[in-house]
């Protein structure tokens, strides 16, 4: 996951740079949502078998309850990603990952420009 989050900041970094001078905030917020949920997704995918999902679940800190209902869920990995592993892998998770906030480098450029 640190090597997909190193190559995505990267490109993400390239192309902001091309795209500074558009007005284009709103649309990089909805972009900045989706590319979390798509990693949200690719980890659970990742983790694959429910005892590993409840591990790393309980790692992050999670009530045990919960870490039981999302393990056990039997639901789609996009379905997941949006809504119950939000809460889970929030936005201060994939900072913490090294994650570089879309919005946040848009606007240091724009206010350099």
């Amino acid at each position: 996951m640190d090597r997909r989050v190193e190559k995505l900041n990267e490109y993400l970094r390239g192309w902001l740079g091309y795209y500074a001078l558009a007005d284009a905030r709103f649309f990089l917020e909805d972009l900045e949502g989706w590319t979390r949920r798509r990693l949200r997704m690719c980890l659970w995918k990742q983790w694959k078998l429910p005892r590993t999902k409840l591990r790393e679940l309980r790692a992050l800190g999670l009530p045990d309850w919960v870490c039981w209902e999302l393990a056990m869920s039997r639901k789609g990995y996009w379905r997941m990603a949006s809504g119950p592993l939000n809460r889970a892998l929030g936005n201060a998770y994939w900072r913490a990952q090294g994650l570089k906030s879309l919005t946040e480098t848009y606007l240091s450029l724009r206010q350099a420009r």
